[in-house]
Order: C-alpha cells, then sequence, then structure tokens
C-alpha cells in the first residue's frame, strides 16, 4: 500500500527537478555568456615613456567558458530529444561542460597573459612590465554560472529517465504491431475526446469517427425462370 503514495512523491520531485534543471542551466549559460564580455583584469603597464593602463576582457583571456556554456545549453536541449541511455550521455556532456566551465574561469582569473600582450602592443616593446594586476569578480561570476550548468547535468543524470521526451510520445511513436481486431466481432467504443483512443482506433484500421460507408443499391432480381431481356420486352409488350 505504500508503495503507490512513494511512487507518486518521486513523480513530484522529478518534475521540480526538471524545472530546477531548466532554471539552473540557463541561468548558468547566462552568466558564463555575460561575464565573458565583461573586463576580468586590468594592470597599468610601465615602459620608458611612463605607464599606460591596460585592461583585459574575458574573451581575450579565454574563449573556452563561453564556447563550453553554448555547448552546455544546448546539451540541456538535446536531452528532451533523446531517450534512456543517449539520454545519460548527453546529461554526462553537460555536467562535464559544466566543470569544463567553471574550471577555464578559475585559471583565467589567475592569468595575466592578455594584459601582458595588451601592454607590449600599446607600447611597442616584445615585452612591457605590468604592475600589480587587479582581478575583477566576472571570472568569478563565470565560474557560478558552470557550476549551476554542473547542478543542472546532475539533475539530470539522476531524474533525467522520468522526464518526458519529445521522441517519446506515444501518439507519435508506435512501440510494436497493434494486433487486429477478430471479424465479426464489434469494435472497441472508441471516446472522440480521448486523442490516445483516435490513434489506437487507427492503428487497428478502423473509423474512429464511427462512419461507415454506405453500401452500393442492389438491383432488384428478376422473377424465376424469366431472363433479364424477356422480362423486359413482356414489360413493353404490356405498355
Amino acid at each position: 500500500m505504500s508503495a503507490f503514495p512513494a511512487a507518486v512523491a518521486h513523480s513530484d520531485f522529478a518534475r521540480r527537478a526538471l524545472a530546477l534543471a531548466l532554471l539552473c542551466g540557463a541561468a548558468g549559460a547566462a552568466l558564463a555568456l555575460l561575464a565573458s564580455g565583461q573586463v576580468w583584469s586590468h594592470a597599468t603597464a610601465s615602459f620608458a615613456q611612463g605607464e599606460l593602463p591596460v585592461k583585459a576582457k574575458g574573451g581575450d583571456v579565454t574563449g573556452l567558458p563561453s564556447a563550453l556554456a553554448l555547448v552546455g545549453l544546448a546539451a540541456l536541449v538535446a536531452v528532451f530529444a533523446v531517450r534512456r541511455a543517449a539520454r545519460i550521455l548527453v546529461a554526462a556532456l553537460l555536467t562535464l561542460c559544466g566543470a569544463g566551465t567553471g574550471a577555464a574561469a578559475l585559471l583565467g582569473a589567475a592569468d595575466s597573459g592578455a594584459l601582458e600582450e595588451k601592454a607590449a602592443r600599446a607600447s611597442g616593446l616584445a615585452h612591457a612590465g605590468i604592475e600589480t594586476v587587479h582581478v575583477s569578480a566576472w571570472p568569478y561570476v563565470s565560474a557560478a554560472g558552470g557550476v549551476l550548468l554542473v547542478v543542472a547535468g546532475v539533475f539530470a543524470l539522476r531524474y533525467g529517465p522520468a522526464w518526458p521526451s519529445m521522441s517519446g510520445s506515444a501518439r507519435y511513436e508506435r512501440t510494436g504491431r497493434t494486433p487486429r481486431r477478430p471479424r465479426g466481432t464489434a469494435p472497441e467504443p472508441v471516446d472522440p475526446d480521448r486523442p490516445e483512443d483516435l490513434w489506437k482506433a487507427l492503428d487497428r484500421g478502423e473509423d474512429p469517427t464511427g462512419g461507415t460507408a454506405s453500401p452500393a443499391p442492389r438491383e432488384a432480381a428478376p422473377p424465376k425462370g424469366t431472363s433479364p431481356a424477356r422480362a423486359d420486352g413482356a414489360e413493353g409488350a404490356g405498355a
């Protein structure tokens, strides 16, 4: 008796996990993409003529977080287009994309290569020294987006098998051959308000609307012992 309430509770939590996965995945990808266009670090380049402030955006430091966020977002959508083992693989890809996004963002926060390159380009020197590097909060925002993508992937791995699928609707997919109705038996009743009953009737080769073709009118048979031609002649003579 306790199995049914447990199944209902699991189904309810699977629906909540679906909503949370969509929210976390979309928010995580948006944060990573937004952060890639912001200034991650800035410093002052020193050379003989003086000093020059330089700054580097996320896209200048590394392009991995934004690229992996896009792949993760595509994987989140693809979770609903596949089933069974393929869904597990796509959910694992989503988790890996989130982990890669966070790791690339944290590594980019400690990378001063983009600042040095910009300083060298501004001064015209092959190598230009930069003073203390100031890191903004945007690399960590991108890393937070990666964490949200990981959360979405974990939800998909755990509860994905219970989620609906665009390719798994019984209305558009036949899991096997529907047994034909034996001859001489009345057709099963079809409820027009239940689409699944209409499709089952079509699978059985029946008309779900209940309409039947009207039989063609049959001509009256001539009397016994009289051929059709003789009967016509007799009628003509009588006339």
